[in-house]
């Protein structure tokens, strides 16, 4: 008995090691991108009219974090996700961060609820600038070859005595080449179509908005 019990002790020491080996690792963090520290910041000119940015509608498959990608060259209609890889915001948001840093170079952008202010006090409504995000993804057309893929239509209205007008519409498709075939290649180049096509949606609005300028006032303001 004296020559068991110690025996016994040290089987129990072992299976107590194997044990711990075999519990499960801590789940990997998963690795946060957005679209850096933003641009910036510069007084508006006051020569441009004033917008109103609504918020961004997207195809609901961009509602969460994930960054996903397409294997173009096997079944470009599955969309899959990186797994240990996130955005900070869905691309929506992200998105309408950048576009609102972009155009404030120019002009004063307002949100929803800043441009109803506006127009019950002050009787001034600004036109709309309406965003849908339809594609949002690293998409691969070769092993070895990638490119950040994005794609969102543009609509601007104007508000006027008669109700709203279409003042135009277009979609925009931007694609920027991936420097390596993983989440970071592929948050860096849809960062780089992100902004070429942010760049694009503001050159097309002040080109509307050269064509037909705004009218200052359009409604009596209520107090």
């Amino acid at each position: 008995m004296k020559n068991t019990l110690p025996a016994l002790a040290s089987l129990g020491c072992v299976l107590l090691v194997a044990g711990c080996g075999m519990l499960p690792d801590k789940p990997a963090r998963a690795t946060l991108y957005d679209f850096g520290p933003g641009l910036s910041a510069t007084a508006p000119a006051t020569a441009l009219p004033a917008l109103s940015l609504a918020e961004f509608d997207s195809n609901t498959r961009l509602d969460g974090t994930q960054i996903l990608y397409r294997l173009g060259y096997a079944d470009a209609n599955e969309l899959r996700p990186y797994g240990q890889s996130r955005w900070s915001l869905p691309p929506a948001q992200l998105l309408r961060q950048r576009l609102r840093d972009t155009l404030a170079e120019r002009r004063t952008v307002l949100g929803p609820e800043e441009s109803a202010t506006l127009a019950r006090t002050e009787g001034i409504v600004p036109d709309t600038l309406r965003i849908s995000l339809d594609e949002f993804s690293h998409y691969f057309d070769a092993p070895a070859s990638s490119t950040g893929l994005v794609r969102l239509r543009a609509t601007l209205v104007r508000t006027a005595t008669g109700g709203d007008r279409v003042m135009g519409q277009r979609t925009f498709t931007v694609r920027r080449p991936a420097a390596s075939a993983d989440a970071p290649g592929g948050v860096k180049a849809l960062i780089a179509a992100s902004d070429a096509a942010m760049a694009e949606v503001v050159q097309w609005v002040d080109q509307l908005q050269q064509q037909e300028p705004p009218q200052p006032r359009t409604a009596a303001p209520r107090r």
